[in-house]
């Protein structure tokens, strides 16, 4: 329905509408941008959600953020008003860390990024580096002489946001991720948050700094790579034809979407803008092909009079 056409809901009948609503029973969203903004629930995001989940569709959050705990977003959801359980939060942090479980993994991982990792991997028993800072010491002839200490039995090197990522800490992630069996894992590739009157790197600069400098490819554990999802879908928690992939990202979100078979849902919110889609939809690259979503809404609030609506004179 609306198969990559950016159809933007508000111009459709309530019978569309209600049409559209009843073609899904899960839905997946991002959390930045699309629920929340800077810890602020964005308007109307709290209530829809809710109303979703009372017309009995399966609701999940799905974020790239590894700074925190299945446990930590969970806690944020419900102060914030949303109904969620742990089960229905999907992170990178914690997917990395059962990725390496099901492994059977028993080595050390160097990690650069944050608390949230290393939390994730205390919890199944995987032993790991200490994160914060690492900061340069004296220069680099000195650094390398006498600062530089390599641990052996590191088996992964696992990059996500890192506030303290510094040139010790690459070096030493490129000079592990030189063994070829070492594993290198990139927890997500978001290339940056914009905010108001700067530009916050994302995680996916230093995947990317890393990789230039080690020559070698990450796995990506969160979107757009449908391993994210791979649990619910072999499981049959949900079924990728009557699933909505809600997002504010095009390349990470409605990608995932795109990947994974899924409904695509795209908001105004956050990244990836009306503006980006048309230039998209122009573009002769294929890829770029990939990344126009289905449906379009300024804010997901806005989708909340048509549920009232189809719960009250709809079916569903």
């Amino acid at each position: 329905m609306y198969k990559q056409t950016c159809t933007n809901l508000l111009n459709l009948t309530p019978v569309e509408v209600t049409a559209w609503l009843n073609s899904f029973d899960a839905v997946i969203s991002d959390c930045d941008g699309v629920l929340w903004v800077y810890g602020n629930a964005i308007g109307g995001s709290v209530d829809t959600m809710n109303q979703l989940k009372k017309m009995g569709k399966s609701i999940y959050f799905c974020t790239n953020n590894s700074t925190k705990t299945r446990a930590e977003l969970l806690a944020k959801g419900v102060e914030l008003g949303f109904q969620i359980t742990e089960e229905g939060i999907i992170s990178t942090a914690h997917a990395t860390a059962e990725y390496l479980k099901h492994r059977n993994f028993n080595k050390c991982v160097y990690i650069i990024g944050s608390e949230g990792i290393a939390q994730e991997l205390d919890a199944v028993g995987i032993r790991h580096t200490r994160v914060g800072p690492d900061v340069m010491q004296g220069n680099l002839g000195e650094f390398m002489a006498k600062h530089l200490k390599l641990d052996s039995n590191i088996g992964a090197v696992v990059v996500g946001f890192d506030e303290h990522f510094s040139f010790p800490k690459m070096t030493k992630a490129a000079s592990y991720l030189s063994d070829p069996n070492c594993l290198f894992i990139a927890t997500n590739t978001d290339e940056r948050f914009p905010m108001p009157s700067f530009v916050v790197p994302g995680s996916g600069s230093f995947v990317n700094a890393i990789k230039t400098c080690a020559e070698r490819e990450p796995f990506v554990i969160g979107k757009p790579n449908p391993a994210i999802c791979e649990s619910l879908i072999k499981h049959k928690k949900i079924n990728p034809a009557r699933t909505l992939m809600i997002g504010d990202r095009a390349n990470t979100d409605i990608l995932l979407g795109y990947n994974c078979g899924f409904q695509t849902l795209l908001v105004g919110t956050g990244i990836h803008h009306l503006c980006d889609v048309q230039r998209w939809k122009r573009s002769t690259n294929p890829e770029d092909k990939k990344l126009i979503p289905d449906v379009y809404l300024p804010k997901l609030g806005d989708l909340l009079p048509a549920i009232v609506n189809t719960m009250t004179h709809g079916s569903y």
